[in-house]
């Protein structure tokens, strides 16, 4: 007979067992990690009875979702949140609101509970499962695409839908203990601890992972981060909000952090560890004599509900005009239960709102339905129109290695950097994410190798270590900054020369010590300017000096607005303009002590 203790190691080591087998041999056969660590847990627990206590397990193991968000939160800058908000307060809240109506209108329709009970079914089976779907995405490499994203403002709406939704329990049910309850005081504990988290991220975890960082401690680094993911999950817990909230808004708040690369590679070993425990314990929850008794009635409504929320979610997609092949992949990805339906049942139970036995039925109904979710998106699959070229290319970079440029992006801009740098003999490896750009191109003679830049496995394989310098030519400045923060955190040492897309940008890109990087339009502009002065009469000497005249101007005022903000030097925009006396070509050493009695000598570039 085990001892506590060993009964708890022996538990311990048959769940690691059990990934360790599982979650392989069902990646192997196409199904999925998720389904395989499903499949363990509902072994071990159910069916050979190695562990009883899956409830426990669940709880415990829920610290994996909050892991997950942390690390969603760590990649999405606030002005990125802020760019997905119409999508999180529109398509989410929509979601939320016409899936719960329309499951509360199916369960009144049959007769199966009072109003009140069909309302919190309704709703509690409209949640769907975060931890599921993203760790689904993930898998696939579909986390940053547009359905992708679509998916997660969803069900980070749901996140924030917890907290109605339990407030709604005891308004329904008035003569539970839960209904003394001052809900405006909750209210305000909530706005408290989410100032307070993100006061303490926008002043303090910055200084405290520097001080951390100096010392050389690496441990403590890594216990560090662990300290504040889980202390941002327990204060939001007590405001009566999701843990794995806190965790999320933690890591946006760090998603500008110096430290954001070294945070995510510290938490990621356990968010994987707990994430994989938390979907093998939903396995050991399965309560196969809920299942057995009613199976009938519960084998029928999971493909119901989940028929009915997909439908939702696929109209309302394209209504906020996501294409059909996104509005598919997301319906498909959403139709499961989630872990909030487990909340909301039991809290509902202790309400006197639902039966325990219907609790049970409803919990067992979500439980099946995470564990179809693989199924669900392979059935999706069918539904898909045809692809469009550029998702159909494959990514083969044999032959990439060995170049002394490696250059990513390949438009109008980048095309003719590559002419000349191929036409004074210099070896140049190109990468672009258009199939229709790589292919248009290789008509031309251009070997270019299909790829994301922003993937350090893409960087690896097209020679990032190989090369001396990496030219950064892709159009959006988003995309642009994400390649220059990836390359300077992993590859020091490259020198980057960077297409900047306007002013700010390259101020952004110079504080942040690019080796060059030059406005798209900066040098066209110029010399347009100055062919149109020729063709009303100016001659080419002096047009040529007006042109220098203002590239020196420009290049103080960007010294200037480094050191003082975007709106310092404006009185060089139009100061002193060239003006020479007719027939007389003002040289260029008279233009340069004029530039000089202008401003001060500008600090050298480092």
């Amino acid at each position: 007979m085990l001892s506590q203790s060993g009964n708890l190691y022996f538990q311990a080591l048959a769940l690691l067992a059990g990934a360790i087998i599982a979650a392989p041999l069902f990646k192997r056969l196409g199904l999925g990690t998720v389904l395989g660590y499903l499949a363990a847990g509902l072994l071990i627990g159910p069916l050979a009875n190695l562990i009883t206590d899956g409830e426990q397990v669940l709880h415990f193991s829920e610290l994996g979702v909050v892991f997950l968000l942390f690390v969603i939160g760590l990649e999405l800058k606030p002005t990125r949140l802020w760019n997905m908000r119409h999508a999180i307060f529109g398509l989410g809240a929509a979601q939320v609101i016409v899936s719960g109506a329309a499951l509360t209108g199916l369960i009144l329709a049959f007769h199966l509970v009072n109003w009140q009970a069909a309302l919190v079914i309704g709703f509690g089976l409209a949640l769907s499962s975060t931890a599921f779907a993203m760790q689904i995405l993930e898998e696939r490499g579909e986390t940053n695409m547009p359905h992708g994203q679509t998916s997660f403002a969803i069900l980070l709406f749901q996140d924030l839908a917890i907290v109605p939704l339990l407030a709604m329990i005891p308004v329904l049910a008035p003569g539970s203990a839960q209904h003394q309850a001052d809900p405006l005081g909750k209210f305000l504990i909530a706005i408290v601890c989410i100032g307070a988290i993100v006061a303490v991220g926008r002043y303090l975890l910055n200084p405290l992972f520097r001080f951390i960082a100096n010392t050389g401690a690496r441990e403590v680094m890594i216990a560090a981060a662990l300290f504040v993911v889980l202390g941002a999950a327990l204060l939001m817990q007590f405001a009566g909000l999701s843990m794995a909230m806190g965790a999320f808004i933690a890591g946006v708040l760090l998603a500008e952090s110096s430290y954001r690369h070294e945070l995510e590679a510290d938490i990621e070993p356990f968010r994987g560890i707990f994430l994989g425990l938390f979907f093998m314990a939903v396995g050991l929850s399965i309560d196969l004599k809920v299942i057995l008794a009613d199976w009938e009635a519960i084998l029928l409504a999971v493909p119901v509900f989940m028929a009915v929320k997909a439908l939702v979610v696929y109209i309302l997609a394209r209504l906020f005009r996501c294409n059909h092949n996104d509005a598919v992949r997301i319906a498909f990805f959403l139709p499961q239960g989630g872990e909030f339906g487990f909340v909301l049942f039991t809290t509902a139970a202790a309400a006197g709102l639902l039966s325990t036995s219907t609790a049970s039925e409803m919990i067992a109904v979500v439980t099946l339905s995470m564990a179809v979710m693989p199924l669900s998106v392979a059935l999706g699959n069918r539904f898909l129109v045809a692809a469009h070229a550029e998702e159909q290319i494959d990514e083969d970079f044999d032959g990439a290695a060995g170049a002394d440029v490696l250059m990513i992006g390949f438009s109008r801009y980048g095309q003719i950097a590559a002419q000349i740098l191929l036409a004074g003999g210099t070896s140049v490896t190109l990468i672009d994410a258009s199939a229709d750009r790589i292919r248009a191109a290789s008509k031309f003679g251009f070997r270019i190798y299909f790829g994301d830049g922003t993937r350090k496995e893409v960087l690896e394989a097209a020679g990032i270590r190989q090369a001396k310098i990496v030219a950064i030519c892709t159009h959006k400045k988003e995309t642009t900054d994400r390649i220059v923060e990836l390359i300077q955190s992993e590859y020091p040492d490259i020198k980057l020369f960077v297409r900047s897309y306007d002013r700010g940008h390259t101020l952004k890109l110079r504080a942040r010590g690019v080796q060059y990087e030059l406005r798209e339009t900066f040098e066209s502009g110029l010399l347009f300017g100055r062919r149109t002065l020729e063709e009303l009469g100016t001659s080419e000497d002096v047009a040529y000096e007006i042109m220098e005249d203002i590239r020196r101007r420009d290049e103080d005022r960007l010294h200037i607005q480094a050191s003082e903000g975007l709106m310092a030097g404006n009185d060089l925009l139009l100061t002193r303009p060239v003006t020479p006396e007719p027939l007389i070509k003002p040289t260029r050493e008279s233009k340069r002590i004029d530039t000089e009695e202008m401003l001060p000598d500008p600090e050298p570039a480092e």
